[in-house]
């Protein structure tokens, strides 16, 4: 872990530390963080998974799937 000097805004970083019942500054920071990320990470999964279902072929597996229903019965 790095050790770095930086100017915070106080109010953010107590509402950071309200929010998410943490007690120390380096808890609210390291918290913040990998929060922000995660969300980036989701955020990109949710537009890969857009993308990949811009390919899909709804009417083709409505179709595939009462031909198993059909077969079922």
């Amino acid at each position: 872990m790095s050790v770095t000097q930086i100017d915070l805004d106080d109010e953010a970083l107590a509402a950071v530390m309200r929010i998410a019942g943490v007690h120390t500054k380096k808890e609210a920071i390291n918290l913040a963080m990998r929060d922000y990320v995660e969300r980036f990470q989701r955020i990109e999964a949710l537009a890969r998974s857009r993308q990949h279902a811009k390919g899909w072929d709804y009417e083709g597996w409505l179709a595939a799937r009462a031909d198993e229903k059909a077969v079922g019965t």
